[in-house]
């Protein structure tokens, strides 16, 4: 019996998907559950198991966009695995690379003739004359890029004199160039990132934060953390409480534009701007006001590998109330983040780098970082967009007092 699988649903509103890469050929043996391809949707890549064990018939090329429901493989049901003692099958095989072998040595080679086509320019011809020589030197000029008009096609000095060197003449470097298919997701990506540029009144605002206090608390309880809860205790985590308590003060800031309407959530769901193998991906943490440290740090990893090994689901990446997006973990010192729509703020995080800093009049070197708040200013005011980048600045210079109630053990949960 032939089973048609069809594309499944992979969430609400996403009505087509684009074969991003078969993972299986025309005419293979699949066993029931085994990925047989990756789909990118608008919003994730997604693997597509087999529904049961046979032999398997494409009905899709990769990178056709099929859409939800369409059929694009036929499984044999009926058709028995494919069986055979491998010894034999490796001998045979070992045979027949050896009879080529031999076939290829008893074939005579067909001897090289040269090239029969004579030159039919004059040896005159592109050959400067001594003084013409010295002027395409001093230029920094080939001959041959110079068309002589002397005897026989000698280049005169007249000529040297009256060449220009080309602007832009390409090198002897390689100069190929190669195209490839933009994945739907990536298509996806780029449209949203114009639309929040042409469709928003995007303006970024800037701080920067002393970041010892964090370093201090990491270094002397990290260890402690990681043996007790098998997570780190990394910035992420300062960083998503900071967030949760400047949305406190600030609710316009955990808000968007709905029509003629402004919807503000009670709750955070923070998005976190992770790198994946298809490309930008914006996972959601839930209610992260309910998390703590530990809880932040072990949504964070788990969120990560699963981008990271393409196993992030369409509900994972839907929804988020407000972004975090971490440049500085691939050297970014300073960046305009762009809004996530429709979303109202994003917050850039960038590389912490020792400066010298004026510390109650005196200079001292401290780990510095600048912040980013990227903001929607139809609906969040100056004022506000400021007093919430300054909220996360104090909050992570005095991360003990602000996010710790001044009990550290308690809050790690030590």
């Amino acid at each position: 019996m032939a089973l048609e699988m069809k594309v499944p649903s992979p969430g609400e509103s996403i009505t087509e998907v684009e074969i991003a890469q078969w993972l299986v050929e025309d005419g293979d043996y699949v066993e029931k559950d085994q990925a047989i391809a990756e789909v990118d949707s608008d919003k994730a890549t997604l693997e597509l198991p087999a529904e049961a064990s046979g032999i398997i018939t494409l009905k899709a090329e990769e990178g056709d966009a099929v859409q939800v429901g369409e059929v694009v493989c036929l499984i044999d049901t009926d058709a028995e695995k494919p069986g055979g003692d491998s010894s034999d099958k490796k001998e045979e095989d070992s045979k027949e690379d050896k009879d080529k072998a031999e076939a290829k040595t008893e074939t005579p080679s067909k001897p090289s003739t040269p090239d029969q086509k004579q030159d039919d320019k004059n040896y005159a011809s592109g050959t400067p004359s001594p003084a013409a020589k010295k002027i395409l030197s001093e230029k920094d000029m080939d001959a041959k890029d110079v068309q002589g008009s002397g005897k026989n096609g000698r280049v005169t000095k007249e000529d040297a004199v009256n060449a220009k060197p080309s602007m832009g003449t390409p090198g002897n470097g390689t100069r190929s160039e190669s195209r490839s298919k933009m994945s739907m997701l990536r298509r996806k990506v780029a449209e949203r990132l114009v639309s929040a540029k042409n469709e928003t009144a995007m303006l970024t605002t800037f701080n920067e934060a002393d970041m010892s206090a964090i370093f201090n608390l990491r270094k002397e309880y990290k260890e402690d953390f990681k043996a007790k809860h098998g997570v780190g205790l990394g910035f992420m985590s300062f960083f998503t409480l900071a967030v949760v308590r400047a949305l406190d003060m600030y609710p316009a800031v955990n808000s968007m534009i709905d029509g003629k309407e402004m919807i503000t959530y009670d709750y955070k769901d923070i998005s976190i701007a992770v790198s994946g193998p298809k490309g930008l991906m914006v996972p959601v943490m839930r209610n992260v006001e309910n998390l703590t440290f530990r809880g932040v740090e072990s949504e964070v990893k788990r969120l990560a590998l699963k981008a990271r090994d393409g196993k992030i689901t369409v509900d994972e990446m839907t929804g988020g109330t407000f972004t975090i997006s971490n440049g500085g973990v691939f050297g970014s010192m300073l960046s305009t983040p762009i809004i996530n729509p429709p979303q109202s703020g994003i917050l850039g995080m960038h590389n912490i780098i020792e400066r010298p800093v004026a510390i109650d009049g005196k200079v001292e070197i401290r780990p510095m970082m600048y912040l980013a708040l990227s903001y929607d200013h139809r609906i969040i005011d100056g004022k506000e967009s400021v007093g919430f980048l300054v909220a996360i600045k104090e909050a992570l210079e005095s991360p003990e007092e602000l996010l710790m109630d001044n009990n550290v053990k308690k809050a790690l949960e030590l």
